[in-house]
Order: structure tokens, then C-alpha cells, then sequence
């Protein structure tokens, strides 16, 4: 498959699964207004590929991402104070953030984050929308922005739906710092690593449990799960019944009940 060039960004693709690396470790990976642009790319490139099982993101120089980058908003402010009546420059620019965590959020493939070192800001946005989450014992999780007098204002919603309200109000108003155990306690990641054998047991057995099971029943699964809260019931349970149907009568279907049948795996497994 094509893939975007992407200046900010390490790809590789091997055997279905795309590893991405945010590749500004001079930054500890900070998210700039080009890295944002080369992550949507990206994802946008491969969502309709489902030859692509699963996204595994990782930061570049043993940080995963500290956040927004300090001379983009420099240069928002500086457009702010120029912006005539009706512009909103800082507005567009965060704006931004959503966009991308909700494109991350929203990919039909399984996506893993490796949490190590600086996981902050935008980082732990991103934390929050990865269906799986690892993280390095000593990495450093954190909600920094109110602390600057700024605000979590994209992030906040993520971060809500990850771990709920109460804890998501109490990270917020203290500025919340913790490290990894924390992190899994919280709900933010799954599982906790000490080094990088650890670490490739826990990638291989996720990696080998997503390839196990069907690619398009992967992506009906998490619409079906992000539409939780957002539709009414009844409604949901209609669409998610046609959604069954349409499972059954497809070629997924058919051939994960002939491998049930032949006592043999499915051909999207091996």
C-alpha cells in the first residue's frame, strides 16, 4: 500500500501491523502543527485498508509525547494579537487536537500506545483514545496545562471517557502527575512494563489476540462501542442488529463459522 510522506513520522509496516514512531525526540516528541498533519495522514491512508490490523504508536528518544510544541503556540499568540475581528487563531489551532485525537479515537483498526517517559498533554489524550495501552514503569504521566493557566480543552473529553468523571475532575484541578502502576490503577493503560523483554511479550501475545480475530468485526465492534452514550438505546440495538446481519451473511461470517466447523483457524489468522 501507499503510504504518506511523513516527515515527523517513522512508518513501518510489517506482517499487517503498522508501527508508527513520532519522530521528533529534540522535542521529546512534542506535537506540532506538522506531526498532527502527518498522524491524520497517515490514518486517513489506511482506513479503508483492512489488510492493516493494527496501529502500534510509539515516540521516538524514550518519550511518547510531552505535549503541545512550545513554538506553535508562540506563534499563535502572536497571531492572536494580529487576529482581526472574527479570526480566532488560538480557537483553530486547538481545534486542531480534537481533530486529531478523534481521528486516532475512531480508526477501524486496533490501535496500541507504548507509554514511556513524557506522557503529557496531548500525549495522554493520546494515552486515553489507543484501544490498548502499555506503559513503562517509570514514565511520566501528567495534565499540565492548568498548571500553565491553560486548558486541557481538547483532551478533557477523552480523558472523561477513559477513566470517568470523578478521577478525570481530580487530575484536572491538580494538575495530575503519576507514574506508570498509577496509570494502570487509573484506567489509562492496561498493563505496566519494566523493560523492553517485557515489553515485546506483551506486544507479541495483543498483537497475536487482535490477528486472531476478524478485521471488519474489529472495526463494527469499536463504531458500535463509540456510539455507546451518543445514541439512544433502542435505536443503537436496531443498528447493531443489522450490523449482525450483515456479519452473518458476509464472507467473515462464512468463513469463521467453516473454521469453527473444520476445527481450523481462519484465514484472516494465519
Amino acid at each position: 500500500m501507499n503510504l504518506p510522506e511523513t516527515p515527523n513520522l517513522v512508518l513501518r509496516l510489517d506482517q499487517g501491523v503498522l508501527h508508527l514512531t513520532f519522530n521528533r525526540p529534540e522535542t521529546r516528541n512534542a506535537l506540532s502543527v506538522g506531526l498532527l498533519t502527518d498522524i491524520v495522514a497517515t490514518f486517513d491512508a489506511i482506513h479503508d485498508n483492512r489488510e492493516v490490523r493494527a496501529v502500534v504508536m510509539r515516540g521516538a528518544g524514550g518519550n511518547f509525547c510531552a505535549g503541545g510544541d512550545i513554538k506553535d503556540m508562540a506563534n499563535v499568540r502572536m497571531a492572536q494579537a494580529k487576529a482581526g475581528d472574527g479570526d480566532d487563531p488560538a480557537a483553530a489551532y486547538n481545534r486542531k487536537f480534537g481533530a486529531f485525537l478523534r481521528k486516532v479515537n475512531e480508526a477501524p483498526q486496533a490501535t496500541l500506545a507504548i507509554c514511556e517517559g513524557a506522557v503529557l498533554g496531548g500525549g495522554f489524550g493520546l494515552a486515553c483514545v489507543a484501544d490498548v495501552a502499555f506503559a513503562h514503569a517509570d514514565a511520566n504521566f501528567g495534565l499540565p496545562e492548568t498548571g500553565l493557566g491553560l486548558v486541557p480543552a481538547q483532551i478533557a473529553p477523552f480523558v472523561v471517557q477513559r477513566i470517568g468523571l470523578s478521577q478525570a475532575r481530580r487530575l484536572g484541578v491538580c494538575g495530575g502527575r503519576f507514574k506508570g502502576e498509577a496509570a494502570r490503577h487509573l484506567g489509562i493503560v492496561h498493563e505496566v512494563f519494566h523493560n523492553d523483554t517485557e515489553l515485546a511479550a506483551l506486544l507479541d501475545e495483543t498483537l497475536k489476540n487482535v490477528k486472531r480475530c476478524a478485521p471488519n468485526a474489529n472495526a463494527v465492534t469499536k463504531e458500535l462501542m463509540l456510539k455507546v452514550g451518543h445514541v439512544e438505546l433502542d435505536p443503537l440495538l436496531d443498528y447493531a442488529a443489522r450490523r449482525f446481519s450483515e456479519a452473518v451473511r458476509g464472507p467473515e461470517g462464512a468463513e469463521g463459522t467453516a473454521a469453527f466447523i473444520e476445527k481450523r483457524l481462519p484465514k484472516w489468522a494465519q
